[in-house]
């Protein structure tokens, strides 16, 4: 059985897709397959159309591609009309929205930034248990004056490139947006506000008497509440999760990225990588910003907002 594909280029800020790429794509794909090609973007974003059997080893044409140019994203994704663009954003906090991971933020205000910082890479590689590695985390910040969250909250967020216009863009288009993370609600709701979301889930820091008592409120949401959100919102809006996209960096991510119809490891850890290479519906980017996701999808120049 014959499907549609989509082979799609996207280069980071300053670099441009050359010609050459084009010619190696092209020839990358059986010369009966392609149907039509588009830049999305002019020598940053550029799409084939093709078709292929539902037995073709897509993930060899994709490397191939990819070998012929180091500093392009090279992916390859299903281009069903009805499903291509999303109905769903569910989207990672930390280290893909925004730039930051907010606990090693904390933990730099008492001195422990690089202990807590090294637990938090740990635990996104997928080398630690999540629970344990945020319950261990969060102990040493025990007695923290709570007023320091509202201070980071404004003074360290700094939104990751594209992260505005990635929101503004898929709601325009009406798409409904969801921030979901492993981290706080005292900077998820900030940061959604800010971005436009239409909604946010995350954990609770425990406050007593103006300071943090060093425990998260229970239960502690991780990687199978993200997945439960991405079902739980495709149930409510009444959307098959092939409608859905679902972009993270972590191990904790990697769930919800296997079951939305377009899962994107972004800028993401090595096996978080590799995990969504091989997933049916997943992609990588590791060199573009999160722009990236609305040229998978198909959107072109004149269906970006600027947010």
């Amino acid at each position: 059985m014959r499907l549609a594909f989509s082979l799609v280029l996207t280069a980071p800020e300053g670099v441009q897709i050359g010609h050459g790429l084009l010619t190696a794509a092209r020839l990358a794909v059986d010369p009966a397959a392609p149907l039509d090609e588009r830049w999305l973007a002019d020598s940053a974003a550029w799409d084939l159309l093709f078709t292929a059997e539902d037995t073709d080893d897509l993930a060899a044409l994709r490397d191939k591609v990819a070998s012929a140019a180091p500093n392009i994203d090279v992916n390859i994704v299903a281009s069903e009309l009805a499903t291509r663009r999303k109905r769903l954003l569910i989207a990672d906090m930390e280290s893909t929205i925004i730039e930051q991971e907010m606990l090693d933020e904390l933990a730099g205000e008492i001195g422990l930034r690089d202990k807590v910082a090294d637990i938090t890479e740990r635990a996104m590689r997928g080398e630690l248990d999540f629970e344990a590695a945020i319950t261990e985390r969060v102990a040493l910040l025990a007695g923290m004056d709570a007023s320091i969250l509202d201070r980071l909250a404004v003074e360290r967020i700094t939104y990751m490139p594209g992260a505005r216009t990635l929101v503004a863009s898929m709601k325009a288009a009406g798409a409904y947006c969801a921030l979901v993370s492993g981290g706080f609600t005292c900077f998820t709701g900030p940061v959604a506000k800010a971005l436009g979301f239409d909604e946010h889930q995350a954990n609770t820091l425990e406050i007593r008497d103006g300071r943090l008592t060093g425990r998260v409120i229970a239960p502690i949401l991780g990687r199978e509440a993200k997945l439960a959100a991405l079902l739980r919102l495709c149930e409510r809006l009444q959307i098959d999760p092939a409608h859905s996209l679902a972009v993270g960096d972590g191990a904790n991510d990697l769930a919800m990225l296997g079951a939305a119809g377009l899962g994107v490891a972004f800028r993401a850890k090595p096996k978080v990588r590799e995990a969504a290479a091989a997933m049916p519906g997943g992609a990588v980017v590791t060199h573009g910003d999160l722009t990236a996701l609305l040229y998978l999808q198909g959107y072109g120049t004149a269906d970006i907002v600027g947010g």
